[in-house]
């Protein structure tokens, strides 16, 4: 892995090119954000729920309040239609490449790793779908991303301004879990990172000869007291404000028992994979083996009543198919997958020298330092949000993955950045063809996230069904 310089400030560059995947990100989310004007998938809850507390009416719902709220305040400001309901998601979604490439430049102050981390997100089209409708899972990569982010700023710190930074990691964590529960992954990274780092300063201790301390060695520094009390003590005060709205509209419950009735739900009453055609077991995830239908129909351009706001259908068009899919970028999303598997899999290499070895025989260089660290970070973060999912027995479909996704993401783009500042030609060509292919990969499948009229055999091929 190359070292090279960490600027006190990203370059010119850096800030261009993230402003053009911004604008890449923003013009995909918000084009014809209307243009299925009706409620697509989940949608016919949440979009609902919104409104619900736009005009004070009871409901229940089995997810805390947040999101909801979220998609309340984009109806409040722009009314009860697919453009109120959708469009706070599409500009949430679109942040999201920046707050990973932050992730990225924190983690080893190279400008072009987060770069690459940002263009990478930006081709992902499970979250360009998801960020499309009134759903609530990029409301969970929002706050729990930028949890991480808070916490990496924090590292950069020392007293008051670091527990400033912590303060506003644990309301942003506190957010992420009144999201949903499963936000919970992101703290549970956060929880193996710092206990990693203590069992490594205790084994290693401090070397000297770093021209740097890494953020791993950072984390170390943070207190029990830091990290068990405070940010834990803000992010429970945050969640438990957050459902103060909701419960003075629905009093049946209170604080506790609506808990209880949300978990009752999860655990007895979703039902397991037949219950609906695309739950999806968790080990089909990191393959994209059964992406999700959000909205199809068959139909001719002489029927008026799509709902469906755009350019008309051709002229004497036989049938044609508008249809959303929420799948990942092919190539992006299996190479993403290469990329972390490899990263478990020489992280677990490393752990085991380093117990099979005695301290005064294994220590790490400065680069070798950094490799651990990303690797540590990515992969850590990575099961935190994937492994827990084994165990759960109700319904789950690919969004489930989206956590762990980023993560898998950001192993990817740290792979391709180092290729494409090698000297061996060889791995600058396969780091730019994966550049380049996962860009043609995002533009062939764009019909199926935009939900663009396709022909039977075009949707067939794209989708694989036949």
């Amino acid at each position: 892995m190359r070292l090279s310089a960490s600027p006190s400030r990203p370059p010119l560059w850096f800030w261009i090119g993230l402003g053009c995947v911004w604008v890449f990100a923003l013009a995909f989310r918000f084009w014809q954000l209307e243009r299925f004007n009706a409620l697509v998938f989940d949608e016919v809850y949440f979009a609902n729920f919104g409104y619900k507390y736009t005009t004070q009416t009871q409901f229940f719902d089995a997810h805390p309040p947040l999101g909801k709220y979220l998609i309340a305040l984009g109806i409040a400001l722009k009314g009860f239609n697919t453009w109120g309901f959708r469009w706070v998601n599409a500009l949430v979604g679109a942040t999201l490449p920046l707050i990973l490439s932050g992730i990225a430049y924190q983690l080893c102050k190279r400008p072009s790793y987060a770069l690459v981390a940002a263009a990478l997100a930006s081709l992902d089209g499970l979250l360009l779908v998801e960020s499309r409708y009134a759903l609530l899972n990029v409301h969970i990569l929002f706050f729990g991303l930028l949890a991480h982010w808070l916490v990496l700023v924090a590292l950069n710190h020392k007293g008051y301004q670091r527990n400033l930074w912590l303060g506003f990691a644990g309301a942003s964590f506190g957010a992420t879990i009144a999201v949903k529960w499963n936000g919970l992954g992101f703290l549970l990274g956060l929880y193996l990172l710092w206990f990693a780092a203590k069992v490594g300063q205790a084994w290693f201790g401090t070397q000297k000869t770093q021209q740097r301390r890494l953020p791993i060695q950072r984390l170390s520094e943070l207190s029990w007291l830091q990290i068990g009390v405070y940010l834990p003590a803000i992010a429970l005060l945050i969640y438990s404000l957050l459902w103060i709205p909701h419960l003075v509209l629905n009093p049946e419950f209170n604080f506790w028992q609506v808990h209880t009735e949300i978990f009752s739900y999860h655990r007895y009453r979703v039902g397991g994979a037949e219950v609906h055609p695309y739950c999806s077991a968790w080990y089909t995830w990191p393959l994209l083996l059964k992406p999700i239908s959000y909205f199809y129909q068959l139909t001719q351009s002489t029927v008026e009543s799509l709902p469906v706001i755009g350019p008309p259908l051709p002229q004497n068009a036989a049938n044609w198919i508008y249809s959303v899919y929420a799948t990942g970028n092919p190539i992006l999303w299996w190479a993403s997958t290469l990329a972390i598997f490899w990263v478990l899999a020489w992280g677990g290499q490393q752990l085991w020298q380093s117990c099979t070895r005695r301290r005064s025989e294994y220590s790490f260089t400065h680069l070798s330092a950094e490799q651990v660290w990303i690797s540590g970070y990515v992969g850590v973060n990575y099961l935190a949000n994937f492994l827990p999912w084994v165990g759960v027995s109700r319904c789950t479909f690919l969004y489930h993955y989206m956590p762990a996704s980023m993560f898998s993401s950001l192993a990817l783009a740290w792979f391709i950045e180092d290729w494409l500042q090698s000297s061996d030609r060889r791995l600058q060509g396969l780091a730019g063809g994966l550049l380049l292919f996962s860009l043609l990969s995002f533009m062939v499948c764009l019909p199926l996230f935009l939900g663009l009229p396709l022909s039977p055999r075009q949707w067939q091929l794209l989708t694989g069904r036949f």
